[in-house]
């Protein structure tokens, strides 16, 4: 029997997830959860050419979208 301990992020799913829908093009979540490098990529190519940004949604809504320390945004 193994135990798995995970830690989780401290910023809100609902956060991460109102700032894609409505900047996501614009990196706003990334920059929210503190991963500057990838918000500004997504400022430069609007959303990893729109497909990053739909998968960045649905990574949001199942739970697996992470913040900069590798931490899954688990609360809303």
């Amino acid at each position: 029997m193994s135990i798995f301990i995970t830690s989780t992020s401290y910023k809100s799913r609902k956060v991460a997830l109102m700032l894609c829908l409505f900047g996501g093009l614009f990196g706003l979540h990334y920059f929210y959860v503190g991963r500057i490098g990838k918000g500004l990529l997504y400022i430069f190519t609007m959303g990893f050419f729109m497909i990053g940004w739909l998968v960045d949604i649905f990574k949001i809504l199942i739970g697996r979208f992470e913040d900069q320390y590798g931490d899954y945004l688990i609360e809303w």
